[in-house]
């Protein structure tokens, strides 16, 4: 059980980051008497009372079955109620496994949404998830990249036939109670209040326990640059955000339970690391939200908006996961709409229309790939991308081009931080591998 207020207190006091913040252990640690953190790839945070044990959130389906364990070894007593703080797959996924106490399962009205919505677009959800993680679950020594589960009764079932695989999993547990902005609940005695607040999904919720003066985050607080931006997935809500973390500082916590990251104690540390990420939030909305009101295109925005270094320096505001830029254009959407001011991106050429007659102004794929590479030496890596695709759309079949490009896309994976990034450009170069391992017969890497 390990000391994760000492070590929380310890890296935010300091500003210093030596050991991993967000871990998956699926190991337990009780936070203060009768509470309890699960690590896993989200936390499950457990309230022990007379009438069973209150959970928020129950992990994804590859680590579920180990939080229920870790949570039975603690104490061996029934889920009376799990509370999904939203539903992201990682968040409940995991819930069959709780299943067997029949909880009373509870979540915000638009939970059940999502989850149709997640059935409706199944293959679509594989897919993206296998770019975002495909290629850096090595780093993050998870098995994330193939997150689909067989569909045979509860069982998961990691490599199971592509086409019968789920994003989530059909026997993932539905809220039985629902709200629209806030619900309260007493279970044992032990009082807990619920919050409805936009931020990473529209279907969030944040807790508060009086008795404890604790306030359970969910993804409201990731120790990470918050995840207002991510590229593959729908509306983000940074404004709300921030004020549902202003909300949360002005109930005086003492403690602090997130469902990535570690725990903090300390009314004046939560009320400031609360602060310093609604500050973030509003500082970028403004800034974006400005050059917008001054006709600006969203090109010249996202080349223009900056979050200070020192403030991307705190160790729960790095750009590890999501990254501001994304952010910037993740606003533009909200307020602009998707079209990005350029008048030929209204109706555009397909790119290999034209990839092929810049190839042929430029005298062949093989010139643009050069030019890739020397921009790449130079240390311009969006243009050597650029021209790394062109190349590639204008030649989709010619090995020694998409061996460049999967070069090209390899060394920018390697000067990103952020997994997003990283994942993303992971996935280009494997599509070029592809490429050349059709055209050679090799089995490809």
């Amino acid at each position: 059980m390990a000391d994760l207020l000492a070590l929380s207190s310890r890296i935010i006091d300091s500003g210093l980051t030596d050991q991993p913040v967000n871990r998956v252990s699926n190991e337990l640690s009780e936070i203060a008497p009768g509470v309890a953190l699960v690590e896993s790839f989200s936390h499950c945070v457990a309230l022990d009372t007379d009438e069973g044990l209150v959970c928020f959130d129950a992990s994804g389906v590859q680590t579920g079955k180990a939080v229920r364990a870790s949570l039975r070894a603690w104490r061996d007593a029934p889920v009376s109620h799990l509370v999904y703080t939203h539903g992201h797959a990682d968040h409940i996924g995991g819930s069959m496994f709780f299943g067997e106490d029949q909880p009373t399962v509870i979540g915000h009205e638009n939970v059940a949404t999502r989850m149709d919505r997640y059935e409706y677009t199944n293959a679509w959800n594989l897919i993206i998830n296998a770019r975002q993680f495909g290629g850096v679950s090595g780093d993050l020594n998870l098995n994330v990249g193939d997150s689909g589960v067989g569909d045979s009764g509860g069982g998961v079932e990691v490599k199971a036939n592509p086409g019968a695989r789920r994003f989530l999993p059909s026997n993932t547990l539905r809220p039985a109670e629902t709200f629209s902005e806030s619900h309260d609940i007493t279970v044992g005695g032990h009082r807990i209040e619920m919050h409805h607040a936009r931020g990473e999904t529209d279907d969030h919720l944040w807790a508060w326990m009086p008795e404890h003066k604790a306030v359970v985050t969910g993804d409201f607080l990731i120790w990470n640059f918050p995840n207002a931006g991510n590229p593959q997935k729908v509306q983000r809500y940074p404004i709300e955000w921030a004020a549902a973390l202003r909300r949360m500082v002005a109930m005086g916590p003492e403690l602090l339970l997130p469902a990535h990251g570690l725990p903090i104690e300390g009314k004046e540390r939560i009320a400031r690391v609360l602060d310093d990420v609604a500050t973030a939030l509003e500082d970028i909305v403004r800034d974006v939200v400005a050059m917008m009101n001054a006709g600006a295109t969203l090109d010249t925005i996202i080349h223009t908006v900056r979050v200070p270094a020192e403030t991307l320096a705190k160790p729960y505001l790095r750009p590890l996961y999501d990254e501001p830029e994304f952010v910037v254009r993740g606003i533009w959407r909200q307020f602009g709409g998707w079209w990005d001011g350029a008048a030929s991106r209204l109706k555009p050429s397909p790119d290999a229309h034209l990839a092929t007659a810049l190839a042929q102004l430029a005298g062949g794929a093989d010139v643009l790939l050069r030019r890739a590479a020397q921009a790449a030496a130079d240390g311009d890596m969006r243009l050597a991308c650029h021209l790394a695709d062109l190349a590639g759309w204008a030649a989709p079949d010619d090995p020694a081009i998409h061996g460049g490009r999967a070069d090209i896309y390899l060394a920018r994976r390697k000067v990103e931080t952020s997994l997003m990034s990283k994942g993303i450009f992971a996935a280009a170069a494997r599509e070029s591998q592809l490429v050349v391992a059709d055209a050679t017969g090799a089995t490809g890497g």
